[in-house]
């Protein structure tokens, strides 16, 4: 058989291309149907959502809700989690609160057991969940990955959102918060209409005394010493991914997307499959 020619080709991929795009238009229009995008448990996303600490300047806080809206999945971010079960006056929140009110550490397996109640429980983690905080080091790595185990289920991803420590600073430093609502903004980056004040109240607007250059530093060298053996462990395992957190917001979706497009099409496009290229 002779090779296909490059105008060959190029007819082939503008053909994909159409037959792709009407597919997902297609696609579009059923998950418009039906009230949302639904997946089963095979096909949504089990990942780990890494970042060093201010949620709103690496903007772990505007692409956790992105994901859980394409994947119609949970969000478990360790804090909320621990709160709620205390809250609930769960087993588990009651044993926690009991070690917290020492002044103790919650152990490993308390947040494991919490993480495998909501995959139980929630009905939002059917379509796959998204941890947040969790794990911190190599051995709970391996915990997490064990339970996982016995439930049939593998991590798929383990992104972290990477930003240079000098930026990460100069973002944080000029953060300032709502306290009542939680609402942020920023100095430089996204600061309210009238200074010191929020936009909707007109109440006062605070910096966290935590949010100083200081302060944020000693947590940077902590977050990193913590975090590059759990990055080694999942570059062991080949799920890790790295994405450039100082990127538009928007960029740093596509490139979200992007790693689980890869997910989806492991062994190539269409077109690759046709031309052998």
């Amino acid at each position: 058989m002779a090779p296909i020619g490059d105008d060959a080709v190029k007819s082939l991929q503008d053909l994909v291309n159409k037959l792709e795009s009407r597919v997902k238009e297609l696609e579009d229009r059923i998950q418009h149907a039906s009230g949302g995008t639904k997946h089963s448990a095979d096909e949504g996303v089990r990942m780990i959502l890494m970042g060093p600490p201010g949620a709103d300047a690496v903007g772990k806080g505007t692409q956790a809700p992105n994901i859980k809206e394409k994947f119609s999945c949970c969000h478990l971010a360790t804090g909320d989690m621990l709160r709620s079960q205390v809250a609930k006056k769960t087993p588990l929140g009651r044993e926690a609160k009991k070690i917290m009110d020492q002044g103790g550490l919650v152990s490993d397996e308390i947040v494991i057991g919490m993480i495998k109640a909501e995959l139980e429980n929630n009905q939002e983690c059917k379509g796959g969940f998204i941890l947040d905080g969790f794990p911190r080091t190599v051995v709970q790595a391996e915990r997490l990955d064990s339970m996982l185990a016995e439930r049939k289920q593998k991590l798929q991803h383990a992104v972290e959102l990477q930003i240079d420590d000098g930026l990460l600073v100069s973002r944080i430093t000029g953060r300032l918060v709502h306290p009542a609502s939680g609402r942020s903004y920023h100095k430089v980056f996204n600061p309210p209409k009238e200074s010191m004040k929020d936009d909707i109240t007109g109440e006062p607007l605070v910096q966290r005394s935590d949010d100083n250059a200081e302060a944020l530093k000693k947590r940077l060298v902590t977050y990193h010493q913590q975090t590059s053996p759990v990055v080694g462990y999942y570059q062991r395992t080949g799920i890790w991914k790295g994405i450039d957190a100082s990127q538009e917001p928007g960029q740093v979706w596509k490139s979200l997307l992007g790693v689980f497009e890869k997910q989806k099409a492991p062994n190539g496009s269409l077109l690759s499959k046709i031309t052998g290229r």
